[in-house]
């Protein structure tokens, strides 16, 4: 008898029917016709997890179209959304009350990741932190756990589970901050390079070396993790970088031979092109120019900026043609207010206009979805539609509250120009209920309790 595991594997067709939406080219910085794509009767053919074809449904029904397929009518198909900077510990401090960066962390963050000891406490915070990504429509994220290298076991158990590809590390960090989350230079590398063996490239997981910033790592401890990044030039560095006037300050006192705030990460080799460097927003002139030579990247982290006071991102600047830098959005959970992108695009619109500048709806949700994939080095595999891609995407409601049906039709949009103001009602409007359902390598993984199957 032939058991089922010895069978050739059948390759098997399936197809989603809607309205799509997704970029192939840049809107910072080439024209909507040039970088939109977008089809109003569309069908995406997904093949073992993958894209195996995208177009007009007129243009592929004779191919595709008796395969099984789900329609998705008056609703908008988009790659999944991709978070740049998120704390899955601090889940349990969203909303804490009246402090700046660095007494919030004092007050809130350090007392918070400390509980992070416990193996279970990590699980069980992983697991809500993961319900409510997907639950928002965020299927990658780049992700902070805590100095203790069990909350990366967790974080990653939960994650292989859910088939997600996600990049997370362990925090590095030994010294200003109490000594019950603090680790030393050797252990931080010791621990750090067996959880690099463990988990990178470990299915779709990838590791960041993660020293939680300047003030918190010794000369020699951001030493050891430029160390890390020679030993395993594909994993990623994540951090934080010029986020508040007191911290850059403070930086300029602890590393007095550095020319500045990134210099300080630069001389132990973490400027590369795999480098995440969380919110930048008093980053001078020659910071941005040393960003681009290096292809790093930033978060920008709208919510969470406006929350501490921290002051308001040039991402004008970030975005020159002169020279560019590699963005995404980060809702930067628990500083920020909310796991939605969606609402995170809704205050980076309001950070540009306070800087007398334009978001666009199209490029803030390029910035949630293939921006953010260049910026985590994931366009060859997220971020769009193009075949061959993994086909991790959501289904969105634009009528999703009483206010937003109101406001929009239920007919899918005829062209680019009439969705691009239904673009812009959805980031400012929308929110989790404007997730309908989320696909991870083609599988529905979530799906909104109130919504009622076509």
């Amino acid at each position: 008898m032939t058991r089922l595991q010895d069978q050739p594997h059948q390759p098997s067709l399936k197809a989603m029917r809607g309205s799509f939406l997704d970029f192939v080219g840049d809107p910072f910085y080439v024209s909507e016709a040039e970088s939109v794509r977008y089809f109003p009767d569309g069908l995406l053919v997904l093949e073992d997890g993958k894209i195996k074809a995208f177009g007009a449904y007129d243009e592929l029904k004779a191919d595709y179209g008796e395969i099984p397929t789900t329609v998705c009518a008056e609703r908008l198909i988009m790659p999944g959304f991709i978070d740049t900077h998120i704390h899955y510990p601090q889940t349990g401090i969203i909303a804490a009350y009246g402090e700046q960066l660095l007494e919030w962390l004092d007050q809130y963050v350090f007392p918070t990741e400390g509980k992070f000891h416990d193996l279970d406490y990590a699980r069980e915070v992983a697991e809500t932190f993961l319900d409510q990504l997907l639950s928002n429509g965020t299927t990658t994220a780049l992700v902070f756990a805590t100095v203790f290298p069990q909350s990366v076991d967790a974080f990653f158990e939960a994650a292989e589970a859910r088939n997600l590809c996600m990049i997370a590390g362990k925090v590095m960090m030994d010294r200003n901050a109490p000594a019950s989350v603090c680790d030393s230079a050797e252990s931080a590398y010791q621990e750090s390079k067996a959880l690099i063996q463990k988990w990178h490239k470990k299915g779709r997981l990838r590791y960041a070396v993660t020293p939680r910033f300047a003030i918190t790592s010794t000369d020699e401890q951001l030493q050891k993790a430029g160390e890390l990044l020679k030993e395993f030039p594909d994993v990623y560095m994540h951090t934080h970088l010029s986020e508040n006037v007191k911290e850059v300050a403070w930086v300029k006192e602890l590393f007095p031979a550095c020319e500045g705030y990134l210099d300080a990460y630069d001389q132990a080799g973490l400027v590369k092109e795999r480098s995440v460097f969380a919110h930048g927003i008093h980053l001078t002139d020659g910071e941005f120019q040393r960003l681009s030579e290096a292809k790093s990247a930033i978060a920008f982290c709208p919510t969470s900026n406006l929350f501490l006071g921290s002051g308001l991102f040039k991402l004008e600047q970030a975005k020159s043609t002169e020279y560019p830098v590699k963005v995404g959005l980060g809702t930067d959970v628990g500083a920020g207010t909310s796991f939605s992108l969606l609402q995170t695009a809704n205050e980076a619109y309001k950070v540009a206009q306070l800087r007398q500048q334009k978001l666009s709806p199209f490029q803030a949700l390029f910035l949630a979805t293939l921006g953010g994939a260049k910026a985590l080095c994931l366009e060859d595999r997220l971020g769009n539609f193009e075949v061959g891609k993994d086909a991790d995407f959501i289904v969105l409601d634009l009528r999703s509250t009483p206010l937003m049906a109101f406001r929009n039709s239920p007919d899918a949009a005829k062209s680019v120009s009439e969705l691009t103001d239904r673009a812009f009602s959805l980031i400012i409007m929308g929110d989790d209920r404007a997730i309908e359902s989320v696909y991870i390598l083609g599988e529905l993984a979530y799906k909104c309790a109130d919504t009622k199957a076509e």
